[in-house]
């Protein structure tokens, strides 16, 4: 509807004449906004790369939340009320399952944080309409709109700073990133259905091929339309909608080159300079990126020495076993990732106990659950519950070594749980004990 057009319906026509007499300068004018690029198509182009992906962000998203095992009350935020997930086991494997979703999520959304801007800035004129609202649908649709672009800047903030461990935020990360996510959900749900049928024509009225081959001294703008996205007083074009397609396609071609690595690994770690523990993690057996050292977590080399014994419980009696009693049972050897929450993983090669084998030994056969301890005393890290399948899976080890040699410090010795697809905060480092449960 142009905007000097009186509405037939919704708010009193008094109140709207008013409100249109009225008009904030600024980005509330109707010539702040000129750029010839803006119009439907542009703004349906980034629209369809972010309805592809965005899905695929937030799936993985609930994934990760799923993964940490909230049936046992350690996911975060704990108590969700009626936005739980439903509870399924997660699988043990395969054993990069966690490192894939969590890659993805990480990954693909600073990728898509070009493309947001891009769509940010081709809507940006909507968001300055004046009046607000000229009927109760109106407001509705510009009421889902604010939850949808602070949605997305709240998700990507606070998902930014998480990755490089920035907490510049008073709250917990986990509980607003969980609370925001649904916010945003909610409010993309409503978008797409009530945008989805526009964009498709919108895509339609011009062609991608043809664009592309537009230079900017042949650039158009598009037509005035309802929506208000194309300017009414086009200035001339500074670029091409070629140019602008190829500057957020770099920029997130740039941000993949920079971070995809500290997931994908290997030589492509020396590329992803944004990686949160760095590129060089040391070197020899032990080299590999640590999230949380033993000063960080107050572990002494005197807790860890030769006073220290592994406590398994859940049977008839309690057992105990030193190290040099751990390293004499069976041993196996498995090549497993850890990941990371933030995105980052690394793929080594350990050796230790099946906790199979363990939970046997502690006189549980057929374990249904197991509770890890560690000898950190506080925090998220201090303790992990394994589910039966991840207990039972033929890779799941109390690690004593790693790369064939003794564990660092660093990376849990004496020893440390490792199990296939877990989340890395639940392969409690610096085991003290095991309480094995059994199945009901």
């Amino acid at each position: 509807m142009p905007e000097d057009h009186e509405p037939e319906y919704g708010f009193p026509a008094r109140l709207w004449r008013a409100l249109a007499r009225h008009r904030p300068g600024g980005p509330f004018s109707a010539r702040a906004w000129r750029s010839p690029l803006r119009g439907p198509w542009l703004t349906s182009v980034f629209g369809s790369v972010l309805l592809v992906g965005l899905p695929v962000v937030i799936i993985t998203g609930l994934l990760s939340y799923a993964a940490y095992s909230p049936q046992f009350g350690q996911a975060f935020p704990a108590d969700v009320g009626w936005l739980r997930l439903p509870l399924f086991s997660w699988p043990a494997g395969p054993s990069w399952l966690y490192r894939l979703t969590q890659g993805l999520h990480v990954g693909l959304g600073l990728v898509l944080i070009p493309v947001v801007l891009a769509k940010l800035w081709s809507v940006v004129p909507k968001l300055f309409t004046w009046p607000p609202a000229r009927s109760a649908a109106q407001a509705l649709e510009r009421l889902s709109l604010l939850l949808l672009v602070g949605g997305i800047l709240f998700e990507i903030a606070t998902g930014v700073l998480n990755i490089q461990y920035d907490y510049l935020f008073g709250f917990s990360f986990y509980t607003a990133h969980y609370y925001g996510a649904w916010v945003f959900t909610g409010a993309f749900a409503v978008h797409v259905a009530l945008k989805l049928p526009r964009m498709v024509h919108a895509l339609r009225s011009r062609s991608l091929r043809a664009e592309l081959r537009t230079r900017r001294a042949d650039t158009t703008p598009e037509p005035s339309e309802p929506d208000g996205l194309a300017p009414s007083a086009p200035t001339a074009p500074t670029v091409s909608r070629r140019g602008a397609l190829a500057l957020v396609g770099g920029g997130s071609a740039l941000v993949f080159v920079l971070t995809a690595g500290q997931t994908i690994g290997g030589v492509a770690r020396e590329t992803a300079l944004l990686v949160p523990r760095g590129r060089e993690p040391g070197e020899g057996p032990n080299g590999f990126q640590i999230n949380r050292t033993a000063r960080a977590a107050a572990i002494t080399p005197t807790a860890t020495g030769s006073g220290w014994a592994l406590r398994l419980t859940g049977g008839d009696r309690p057992r105990s076993f030193d190290r040099p009693a751990l390293a004499a049972l069976p041993q196996h050897t498995a090549e497993l990732p850890i990941a990371c929450v933030e995105g980052w993983s690394t793929t080594q090669t350990w050796t230790g106990v099946r906790l199979l084998d363990l939970a046997r030994l502690a006189g549980v056969p057929e374990p249904g659950s197991a509770h890890v301890t560690s000898l950190e005393r506080a925090g998220a890290f201090a303790q992990a519950f394994l589910q039966d399948n991840q207990i039972r899976h033929p890779d799941a080890l109390l690690a004593l070594r790693v790369n064939g040699a003794d564990l660092s410090l660093d990376h849990g010795y004496p020893a440390r749980v490792i199990v296939p697809a877990l989340p890395g905060v639940h392969n409690t480092k610096w085991v003290a004990a095991i309480d094995f449960r059994a199945a009901r």
